[in-house]
């Protein structure tokens, strides 16, 4: 079998057996079609069982000295080869998984990057003041993502169904469709109110989706990450060091680091759609006071005479 017709199949699988979402769907057939477009360039043959594991070695090596990819890229590229080589196996479709032995680099724990406090409340001034075309949308978009951690993808493909303004709730359909019920911060609520006093009747119905684009279609998630930068600029933030999902950073840890003694770990876990909590912990370094006064009482120094 040729290597595009197992990729279709595979593509096939994540979507109607594993349920996976299109954004999921549509990082998984990148991926792919980029080993697949290596293998076209150095007119390699593109049999399945063609395919051995020192041609993915090859392929990893481009990827990091051509293409300059950190480490965290590439551990995704080739998990993402580990999982298509397993189905392949598994379905008969491959005789050798040329996969084995194939090891994922290390990635170096960084601590999350996110806004201070003041950086956030700097972002809302601007927001709040804004008078351009789209300051209504974009000050709603923003608050909300910063108030609810959604990811960007999650953000963008909200309809107006999701929306209960009686009950102040938004429904997310989060990774592999998994649901998560998210209360809406009081603030928000008169933004969305003025928002969709905003838009045109036929843009509200409830299969609609909520962010628009200038030409009327729903906002995709790289039109979405094009105005946050636009934004940050314009605000006087950084905005090559931010990003969207930095945002995300902000809410949870300024959640945890703003009220220590209301926000359990699983509540922010529940909040972020995190299957794990080892995932959430990661946030708790913020917490530096609490460090830095369990260390000043560390009682292990006698006291000078």
């Amino acid at each position: 079998m040729l290597l595009q017709e197992a990729i279709d199949e595979f593509l096939l699988y994540l979507e109607i057996e594993k349920n996976y979402s299109k954004n999921t769907v549509a990082g998984y057939s990148f991926d792919l079609r980029t080993f697949e477009d290596f293998l076209l360039k150095h007119h390699r043959s593109l049999e399945l069982n063609d395919i051995h594991k020192t041609l993915v070695r090859r392929f990893i090596q481009e990827q990091i000295t051509k293409e300059n990819m950190k480490p965290r890229t590439i551990h995704r590229k080739i998990s993402c080869l580990k999982s298509f080589t397993k189905y392949c196996t598994r379905e008969n479709l491959l005789m050798n998984d040329f996969m084995v032995g194939i090891e994922t680099p290390k990635i170096d724990n960084k601590l999350p990057v996110y806004m201070t406090l003041q950086e956030l409340q700097k972002l809302f001034r601007y927001l709040e003041n804004d008078t351009g075309r789209f300051a209504i949308r974009n000050h709603l978009m923003f608050k909300l993502l910063a108030t609810t951690g959604m990811r960007r993808s999650e953000l963008v493909d909200i309809t107006w169904e999701q929306l209960d303004l009686f009950n102040n709730t938004i429904r997310i359909h989060g990774k592999g469709k998994k649901e998560r019920l998210l209360p809406l911060h009081p603030m928000i609520v008169p933004l969305i109110v003025d928002y969709k006093n905003s838009l045109p009747e036929y843009l509200l119905h409830p299969s609609q989706p909520v962010f628009i684009n200038k030409n009327g279609d729903q906002l995709n998630p790289r039109g979405l990450h094009k105005i946050f930068k636009e934004t940050l600029e314009k605000a006087g933030l950084p905005p090559k060091r931010y990003s969207l999902h930095h945002l995300r950073h902000t809410f949870a840890t300024l959640l945890i680091q703003e009220n220590k003694e209301n926000v359990d770990l699983r509540i922010v876990q529940e909040l972020l759609g995190h299957e794990s909590l080892v995932t959430t912990q990661v946030y708790t370094h913020v917490d530096f006071e609490q460090k830095k006064k369990a260390i000043d009482s560390f009682n292990i120094f006698e006291a000078p005479s």
